[in-house]
């Protein structure tokens, strides 16, 4: 590793990286410092500053088919994960990574890595067993985690080390699911030989719900959310523009209209208690990252680790349980009592402040529409605030221009040639992404098309135009360049513009075995369950 006269690395690194790998589950776009928000994360900020931030890069609008996609570099859809694996999965998509695929810790343990998982998986079909779609199946040495997408912070189910179920586990004193996903990387990061690579994928739960944090890191919050939603979006805005992450001509979308104005809330406290959990969860989960990051600098490894960290869909809106007293949910992954035996309370209403480990919570429409200021909708659509993530991606010894932004739009197949690419590894079958490795040295790359579809919301992209649709409803076209929060529809003055780009759709769709809603409709009605926020 050297360094040229101005004290800048050089770019070339002096041996193959370790590669750690970092995913936030429902984390908005604008919720980290360094891209706007003004929830504490101090260690991605100091990544975000020293490395280089991308301002247009997409993620699917839903967890598992944004870790089936990320882990192999191929459309969701291509890989069985169409929508999401395991008991809501209807018929269609197997909802296990299909065996065709190479995932990337397969291909880099063939490659001589060392390769880890530490947090939440969420590919595999069947949770109850371990198979052919668990993460020891699927090139990862050794797995500390969930194999299911969400529960208890307090009382994971499904939580496994390797192939063993260690649920009792969460009965230790002081258990916290998100500092355990950080102790066990840690540990692996500890216990790799010096002069091996490793890889390392640290998918966290947080911030998904339920709304869990400890009291003394939801205290540091207390008022910090006070002036409610509509002056936060305003303030994020200008410290998104400030920062150079969006366009000053890009406008601000409106509240959502099913928000109401902060000023007629008449339970602000509980709302911004609401808020105030939520962001106890990041900053617990940037302090996670703060901790690998000392073990590395620690071990010398620092410099020569590629580190990325992003999200795996927008803002969540989804609203948990009733407001009827008593209410008791049937989902698997919300338990009836604490670990001590007390009642669990369910739901979002003004009597239950989230944050203990009886209450079982979410955030909601009303902050979801925060965290993706400044671009409207949410975790499920193809609309930005779907699926627009930070991308903060910290090599030292391999890329140069610390505090560099990149507005170039790359999406999640984009992650695994990368990755390969660094690790100086040949991709085993075709990938449907490219490396972004030029991007990162400063370097103009060919323009990409990139495709979207989740239960029938669908979207395509290219160049400065993006097509993009709510289920049921028409195409609309918007002009990426001077208008990025889709405020203005130019479909019917663009006719021409839409036929292409809905043609190169539907030829991805058919490509990649895209299962038209209807049919997933028609397997939820057998089923007996509704389609998830079917709006």
């Amino acid at each position: 590793m050297e360094r040229d006269q101005g004290g800048r690395m050089t770019g070339t690194p002096s041996r193959r990286p370790d590669i750690v790998l970092v995913l936030a589950d429902d984390l908005g776009f604008s919720d980290l410092g360094c891209y706007g928000g003004e929830i504490d994360t101090p260690n991605l900020d100091r990544l975000g500053q020293a490395g280089v931030r991308f301002t247009q890069f997409y993620n699917s609008p839903r967890c598992s088919p944004s870790r089936a996609s990320l882990l192999t570099g191929l459309h969701p859809h291509q890989v069985g994960v169409g929508i999401l694996t395991g008991d809501e999965r209807p018929d269609g998509y197997p909802g296990d990574l299909s065996a065709g695929s190479v995932t990337a810790a397969e291909a880099l343990r063939a490659a001589g890595y060392r390769t880890y998982l530490s947090g939440k998986w969420h590919v595999a079909a069947d949770m109850s067993a371990p198979n052919g779609a668990w993460p020891t199946r699927r090139g990862f040495d050794r797995f500390y985690g969930t194999i299911d997408g969400a529960g208890s912070y307090y009382q994971p189910v499904t939580l496994t080390r390797d192939e063993r179920d260690i649920e009792h586990e969460a009965n230790e004193p002081g258990f916290f699911y998100t500092d355990a996903i950080s102790d066990n990387a840690v540990r692996f990061i500890e216990d790799t030989p010096a002069g091996d690579p490793f890889f390392l994928y640290l998918a966290y739960t947080a911030p998904h719900w339920p709304l869990h944090a400890p009291e003394e890191d939801v205290a540091r919050y207390r008022g910090r959310f006070d002036a409610g939603w509509d002056r936060l979006r305003a303030d994020r805005l200008r410290r998104l523009r400030d920062e150079g992450i969006l366009d000053p001509a890009w406008d601000l979308t409106g509240r959502d209209p099913r928000v109401p104005a902060w000023d007629e809330v008449a339970d602000q406290e509980w709302e911004a208690r609401r808020m105030e959990v939520y962001a106890a969860q990041v900053t617990r989960m940037d302090r996670g990252v703060g901790r690998i990051l000392d073990t590395l600098e620690r071990l010398g490894r620092l410099d020569d680790t590629l580190l990325l960290f992003l999200g795996d869909n927008g803002g969540c809106a989804e609203e948990l349980g009733d407001d009827r007293p008593g209410f008791i949910p049937q989902h698997p992954t919300m338990p009836r009592r604490t670990r001590a035996g007390a009642p669990m309370r369910y739901g979002n209403s003004p009597g239950i402040l989230p944050g203990p480990e009886d209450t079982f919570a979410s955030y909601g429409r009303n902050w979801a529409n925060l965290s993706n200021t400044p671009f409207r909708e949410y975790k499920h659509w193809v609309h930005e605030g779907g699926i627009a993530t930070p991308l903060i991606v910290h090599w030292p010894a391999g890329i140069g221009s610390p505090g560099r932004l990149c507005a170039a739009p790359r999406q999640l197949v984009d992650v695994l040639p990368t990755l390969l690419d660094a690790a100086s590894v040949t991709a085993g079958p075709p990938l449907e992404g490219s490396s972004m490795l030029d991007l990162l040295h400063g370097r103009e790359t060919a323009e990409r098309t990139l495709f979207w579809e989740h239960e029938g919301n669908a979207g395509v992209r290219r160049g400065r135009w993006k097509l993009v649709r709510k289920h049921g409803r028409a195409w609309e076209l918007y002009d990426m360049a001077a208008d990025r929060t889709e405020l203005r529809d130019l479909a019917a003055g663009e006719p021409g513009v839409v036929a292409g780009l809905a043609a190169a759709y539907d030829e991805w769709a058919a490509r990649c075995g895209v299962i038209p809603r209807e049919r997933i409709l028609d397997a939820y009605r057998r089923t007996g369950r509704p389609m998830p926020l079917d709006a």
